[in-house]
C-alpha cells in the first residue's frame, strides 16, 4: 500500500488531523480509518491528510474547572476543604451529578451492585472488550477537591474531546466512577475496584464491616439505594480480558513532576501496600502510684514499635520502601493513667513485594520482642491487606508516551507509591496512569491544588492514549 511508504512525521500528522472539527460523513470515515492504518489495524481504503492544526486540538478548560468547583461543593467540611464519605448524602448527591454529566455527554449509563458507575460510548465493532478509564470522587475528611475527581471529570471531558472531533471508536469507551477508593468509613480501600478484580476476602469482611457508629456495609449500601445481597458482591467479578485497557489519570500527590518543571508523568509500576493492625495490652494503674520497675506499659510497647518500623524500613536499603505509623490509641488516654491498652496501624508499600514482605516479618519479629521485654500482651498483629504490586502493561505505556510526543509535552517515567484503583485493574487488562503536576505535591489536605493548565494537558493525552488503544 501507498501508505506504507509514507514517513513518521507524515504519519503523525495522519493520526493528529482525526481530532478536528469535520463536518462530512465521508471525512469522519477517513479519519477513522487513517487512525485503523496507524495502529495496524487492516483497512483497505489508501488514506488521505487532512489539513488541520494542533491549536484546534483543545479542552474546554472553564467548563471543566467549573464542574470540578462545583463538585467540590457537594462536602461535609466547609470550603476550600473536602469531605465526602461512601453512601452519605454528598455522596450521593455527587453521585448524580456524575451521572448526569455522563448522559449530557450522550453515555449509555449504568450501575453495579456497590454503585460502580458507568458510562460507554460503543465502538464501531460489537463484541470488542472496551477501553476503560476512570478513578473516584470520593474524599477523606478535609482533603482537597482534585483526588481522584481529576480522572472522572477529565476522563469525561476527555471523551468530549474526541466525541466533537468527529472520532468513531472501535473498541468502546468507558469512563468508570469507582465507589470507596478511600478507605474512610469501612477500613477497606479501594472497595469498588477490588470487587470487580474478585476478592473473596473482601466479601467475607464485608459481610461483618461497620463504621464508627456500628452501622453494617449493608445498611449504609441500603440507606444510599443500594439493597444489595453478599451474593451480589461474588456475582460483581469480572474476567481477565473484561477490558482491552485501562488508564487513569491522576494528580500526581507528589511534588516531582512541578520540581522538575515536567508536563506529564507516565507511571510504570504502582508500590504494593500492605496495612497492619497491632495491639498490646498490660496492666495500667495511677501514674503516680506504679513504681517504674514494676510497670507493663501498653504505650511504651506502641512507642517502641512504631520507632521499630521506621528502622526496619531504612535498613531495606531503598528509597522505594516506605513505612508510616498513621494510627497510634491508648487506652483509657488520661494523663494520669498508665495505658493498659494500646492500638497502632501501620501502613507498609514498596514496588518489590518480596522486599516488602521482608520488612512486614521483621516488624512482626520485633513486636514478639517487645512483648516479652515489657511483659505485656501482644494481643493482636493482623495484616488487613497485603496486595502486590501492579506493574504498567508496555502497550499502554507506549500509547502514553506516543500521546505526550504528539503533543509536544515533557514527560518522565515514574513509579505511582500512592495506589489507586488501577492497582486492581491491573489483575483485569493492561493497565496504565498518567500523572500531572500538583502544587508542592499537596494532597489529603484543603491546599491540594492542580492548575487547569495542567489538568488539561492530563485529558489532551488522556484523549490521545484512549484513541489510540481503542483501534487496536
Amino acid at each position: 500500500m501507498a501508505s506504507k511508504l509514507l514517513s513518521t512525521s507524515l504519519l503523525t500528522l495522519l493520526l493528529i488531523s482525526f481530532f478536528y472539527s469535520i463536518s462530512a460523513a465521508t471525512n469522519e470515515d477517513t479519519t477513522r480509518k487513517t487512525m485503523e492504518e496507524f495502529s495496524g489495524y487492516p483497512t483497505d481504503s489508501h488514506n488521505s491528510i487532512l489539513s488541520s492544526s494542533l491549536n484546534s486540538f483543545s479542552v474546554e478548560s472553564e467548563k471543566l474547572q467549573s464542574q470540578i468547583d462545583e463538585l467540590s461543593t457537594l462536602s461535609d467540611s466547609p470550603a476550600p476543604s473536602v469531605t465526602r464519605i461512601l453512601y452519605s448524602e454528598k455522596d450521593n448527591l455527587a453521585r448524580r451529578f456524575i451521572k448526569g454529566i455522563m448522559e449530557h455527554v450522550g453515555l449509555s449509563v449504568r450501575e453495579d451492585a456497590v454503585g460502580n458507575i458507568y458510562g460507554r460510548w460503543d465502538g464501531s465493532e460489537k463484541g470488542l472488550p472496551a477501553v476503560a478509564t476512570g478513578s473516584h470522587i470520593d474524599a477523606i475528611p478535609y482533603s482537597g477537591k482534585y483526588d481522584g475527581v481529576v480522572g472522572v471529570l477529565g476522563a469525561l471531558e476527555a471523551i468530549n474531546v474526541l466525541r466533537r472531533s468527529g472520532f468513531q471508536p472501535k473498541r468502546p469507551l468507558e469512563v468508570i466512577m469507582f465507589t470507596s477508593e478511600e478507605p474512610t468509613r469501612f477500613g477497606i480501600s479501594c472497595l469498588g475496584s477490588r470487587l470487580l478484580a474478585g476478592s473473596e476476602a473482601l466479601v467475607n469482611t464485608l459481610k461483618i464491616a461497620a463504621d464508627a457508629q456500628n452501622i453494617s456495609f449493608f445498611d449504609a449500601a441500603k440507606s444510599a439505594g443500594y439493597n444489595l445481597s453478599p451474593d451480589d458482591l461474588s456475582k460483581m467479578v469480572l474476567a481477565e480480558g473484561s477490558y482491552s485497557a485501562f488508564v487513569e489519570l491522576h494528580i500526581e500527590q507528589g511534588p516531582l513532576l512541578e520540581e522538575e518543571g515536567l508536563s506529564i508523568g507516565i507511571v510504570t509500576a504502582i508500590a504494593a501496600p500492605a496495612s497492619i493492625k497491632v495491639e498490646f495490652e498490660g496492666n495500667g494503674g495511677h501514674a503516680g502510684a506504679v513504681l517504674m520497675p514494676s510497670r507493663n506499659d501498653a504505650g511504651l510497647a506502641a512507642a517502641e514499635l512504631a520507632l521499630a518500623v521506621e528502622r526496619h524500613v531504612l535498613e531495606s536499603g531503598s528509597i522505594d520502601t516506605v513505612g508510616t505509623v498513621g494510627i497510634l490509641e491508648l487506652h483509657p488516654g488520661a494523663i494520669n493513667s498508665i495505658p493498659s491498652k494500646s492500638h497502632i496501624e501501620i501502613d507498609i508499600r514498596d514496588i518489590d513485594e518480596k522486599r516488602r514482605n521482608g520488612v512486614i516479618d521483621k516488624v512482626h519479629k520485633t513486636a514478639i520482642n517487645i512483648s516479652q521485654n515489657r511483659q505485656v500482651k501482644l494481643s493482636e498483629f493482623k495484616i488487613i491487606n497485603q496486595d502486590p504490586p501492579a506493574l504498567s502493561d508496555k502497550s499502554v505505556i507506549d500509547a502514553m508516551e506516543f500521546a505526550t510526543e504528539q503533543l509536544n509535552l515533557s514527560h518522565k517515567f515514574m513509579i505511582s507509591r500512592a495506589y489507586h484503583d488501577s492497582l486492581f485493574m491491573a489483575r483485569i487488562s493492561p493497565m496504565g496512569m498518567i500523572f500531572i503536576p500538583c502544587y508542592k505535591g499537596y494532597s489529603h489536605k484543603p491546599e491540594e491544588y492542580a492548575s487547569i493548565e495542567d489538568i488539561s494537558n492530563g485529558v489532551k493525552v488522556l484523549a490521545l492514549t484512549l484513541a489510540k488503544l481503542s483501534l487496536q
